[in-house]
């Protein structure tokens, strides 16, 4: 099957519940001692330059004086990644685990494609390949797993109602819906009221259908519960925490696959931006919360299709670019230190005069932590990444 656009975009089937988050898991179950591998798919194109800041290039105010943040130290200011860099403040926790080495950031990352479409990056980005497949290069990291006819089945889960492509392939990967996530929420309910209340046809149309399956008026003009007011977690923090629960189980999962969109930061950045980095921030430390002892033995890479032009448009936002960053995280990651080459931002350094260059392939990246943490053989990695033969990124992960 030729992929023209991920069926629902992957986990929008399983929006009706969980918002712009999603979650599958996959691998065998062995010993407890096994390492553990997340992926987070930041769907949207995050703006490598906005989170992870090379404050300390002396060329980045020409280009987007209107979208920096203070420099490290002052009020509001980036935190601090080594006196060039600057990482979002939205990101404390993250910080908190570079300073324990325990984070490491990649810059001027980005895939093997050059596409600025996100449904045509989307799908590169997840099947790894040079043409589109219908399999993803993680369900054939799961299949090449050592050990894996220790259970047949493969032991793969999904939340939700569809698997994304980066899990799908002959690795075995089911699919799990959480009690009471077939009915939406009643917030949702209240919003598509509030849409519609002003229309004299479909106003009350919602209104009295609304109110012949059960909901009170109340209901319907509550607004919906904000984040953090415990009403409800967070849906990417409840993931990331059921994520770690399953993956540190006996005979649990060791791999798993999680997304989480508003990136596509049009206009407005500075403080449309500040969500989706805190709710990253916060599943990442939910996810080590619930893994507990077996965060040591995890790696968790969190990679973006495309980045972001280096420019600010004029609506105080940017648009579809090339490079970006990406995060490693984990208690077997070798952080407290940024990777890649930094290219520069002088007019003549750019990609295509608008793009930070790109100077790392992502599925390098990817290789290396495959081969270096979950053990997969060197021969496998032409038929995970197939096409041109990718070099592994030796020394992303602490080898034991």
């Amino acid at each position: 099957m030729m992929i023209r656009r991920r069926s629902a975009l992957l986990g929008l089937a399983a929006s009706w519940t969980l918002g712009r988050s999603s979650l599958a898991l996959a691998g065998s179950g062995g010993g407890p001692d096994d390492p553990r591998f997340v992926a987070i798919v930041l769907r949207g194109a995050l703006d490598g330059l906005a989170a992870v800041t090379p404050y300390g290039d002396p060329d980045i105010a020409a280009h987007r004086s209107g979208l920096l943040l203070p420099q490290p130290g002052q009020e509001g200011g980036l935190l601090d990644l080594g006196g060039f860099y600057g990482l979002h403040p939205a990101l404390a926790g993250l910080h908190a685990l570079y300073g324990a080495g325990q984070m490491l950031p990649i810059h001027a990352v980005a895939g093997h494609y050059r596409s600025r479409s996100h449904f045509e990056a989307q799908d590169y980005l997840e099947c790894g390949a040079d043409q589109r497949m219908d399999s993803g290069w993680l369900n054939r990291a799961v299949a090449a797993l050592p050990g894996r006819g220790r259970r047949p089945d493969g032991y793969g889960l999904a939340l939700g109602l569809s698997v994304p492509l980066l899990l799908r392939g002959s690795a075995p990967v089911g699919t799990f819906a959480p009690a009471g996530s077939q009915h939406p929420d009643p917030a949702l309910y209240s919003r598509i009221a509030a849409l519609n209340a002003s229309d004299p046809v479909t106003g009350p149309a919602f209104r009295d259908g609304l109110k012949a399956r059960g909901f009170s008026d109340s209901v319907m003009d509550a607004a919906a519960p904000a984040p953090g007011s415990g009403h409800r977690p967070e849906p990417f923090s409840a993931l990331c925490a059921a994520a770690g629960r399953m993956l540190t189980a006996p005979d649990g999962p060791r791999v798993a696959a999680l997304e989480i969109g508003g990136w596509d930061t049009h206009e407005a950045q500075v403080g449309r931006l500040k969500g989706p980095l805190g709710q990253l921030d916060r599943g990442v430390q939910a996810l080590r919360g619930a893994l507990g002892a077996d965060w040591n033995r995890t790696v968790v890479l969190a990679m973006t299709e495309f980045g972001r032009t280096v420019r600010m448009n004029g609506t105080g936002g940017t648009d579809h670019g090339t490079a970006t960053v990406a995060f490693l995280m984990g208690g077997a990651v070798a952080g407290g230190r940024v990777g890649g080459t930094w290219p520069g931002l002088r007019q003549d350094q750019l990609f295509e005069n608008r793009d930070l260059a790109p100077t790392t392939d992502l599925r390098a990246v990817a290789a290396g932590v495959l081969h270096d943490h979950l053990g997969v053989a060197r021969g496998a990695l032409a038929r995970i990444f197939p096409g041109p033969q990718v070099q592994p990124i030796h020394g992303l992960v602490r080898v034991a």
